[in-house]
């Protein structure tokens, strides 16, 4: 004879666009179908595992990042006052639109950065990832040194973590850092990015491990960005399997006084702070422009300037803001001047590009707003973070 259901009853499939539901649609849907006690429990384990545990829909934001600032290859970095936005969606079918910086570019398939976050969050906690939907909205330029890749893996991982409802051990294990690291292979762009400010990272034989340095009030980044776009890749290419003792040596120095300058507040120290003698002299010949803009800024009044990344930006620093900058009279800041330097020194080379003045900001990326599970009878999904 044919084996009868557990419970005496048919087993229960998930219902349709179950992360929509909460516990009053459970039971008015095991009431509807005159389900037994077994079968209740059946669809409120489905419940349980795919729903009040998740969220239906989050928003993230995540800042630019600038790496290196000169001597610190591969181990300092800095998040900027720009940001991009992902919303990611539970849906049917998977789908992606890119609006803003890089929407030609971009691939909207799986192989986006993204959705490449979003599976290294789902994989670190065991989960299949399930059908979503995302939106993106860039205003990092793409492929120009300021982080648009890592701030694509932080997002992803970012919205994958919520969507799931999962949380990450911060304090001496650093869990977001490690999957972002392991993805990007270095710290300098991913640490700022998820914690904002000037961070240091190294790996430290265990784990990658990042910590902050304080950032003086009143700092401002100017940042030329070329119209055309280098490829981190190709810029790590043109550098040397290894480096003369006397480079070594230059660059300690100047990544100390790079720290301290930021740590002390005395910016004139960045002028030597952000020299450098391992990457940026042997990208000139990918980055003509290099040089004759660090000089523009200098003699414009920066304090310091340098490589923004593997380019081919370049970001110089100024100081003097004080409140909001389109308030404050700005004769007593230096940006704009730099700005100026920066356009003129690159029209003479033949180097087209615009100005983006910013600031640093001392928090990473974060959940803009979520979407739970609405559910009168669970109070906890009426509790929502809201941040901007």
């Amino acid at each position: 004879s044919k084996r009868q259901p557990r419970h005496g009853t048919r087993r229960i499939a998930e219902p349709h666009n179950a992360a929509m539901w909460g516990q009053s649609e459970v039971s008015k849907f095991a009431e509807r179908h005159n389900l037994n006690e077994g079968a209740r429990m059946d669809l409120k384990k489905i419940f349980d595992n795919f729903v009040t545990k998740s969220r239906r829909r989050v928003t993230v934001r995540v800042p630019a990042t600038t790496a290196n600032m000169g001597p610190g290859f591969d181990c300092t970095g800095m998040a900027l006052d720009v940001w991009n936005e992902l919303t990611v969606e539970r849906a049917s079918t998977f789908s992606m639109e890119i609006e803003g910086e890089g929407a030609r570019q971009l691939p909207r398939d799986k192989s986006n950065l993204v959705v490449k976050g979003v599976e290294a969050a789902y994989k670190y906690i065991e989960q299949e990832v399930p059908m979503l939907r995302y939106w993106t909205l860039n205003r990092i330029p793409f492929a120009k040194g300021m982080g648009s890749s890592s701030a694509a893996i932080v997002s992803g991982i970012l919205a994958g973590l919520a969507l799931a409802g999962f949380n990450l051990q911060v304090k001496n294990e650093e869990e977001l850092l490690q999957i972002a690291t392991n993805i990007e292979g270095h710290p300098d762009n991913v640490a700022p990015c998820i914690y904002g400010g000037f961070q240091l990272g190294i790996h430290n034989g265990s784990r990658w491990w990042t910590d902050r340095v304080d950032m003086p009030h009143g700092l401002m980044c100017v940042v030329f960005c070329p119209d055309h776009a280098t490829e981190t890749s190709e810029a790590r290419q043109v550098l040397k399997k290894e480096i003369a003792l006397q480079d070594a040596i230059f660059n300690c120095g100047r990544v100390a006084v790079l720290v301290a300058a930021f740590a002390t507040g005395n910016m004139e120290w960045l002028r030597h702070g952000t020299e450098d003698a391992l990457h940026q002299q042997q990208r000139v010949p990918i980055h003509p422009h290099l040089k004759p803009l660090i000089k523009a800024a200098l003699d414009a009044g920066a304090h310091g300037a340098c490589l923004s990344g593997a380019g081919p930006a370049v970001i110089a620093f100024t100081s003097g803001r004080c409140g909001d900058v389109i308030a404050q009279n700005a004769s007593e800041r230096e940006e704009f001047s730099v700005a100026e330097a920066f356009l003129a020194a690159a029209d003479e080379i033949q180097c087209p590009g615009h100005v983006l003045i910013t600031k640093p900001v001392e928090h990473g990326g974060y959940i803009v707003s979520e979407t739970q599970v609405m559910d009168p009878e669970n109070r906890r999904s009426r509790i929502h973070y809201v941040q901007d």
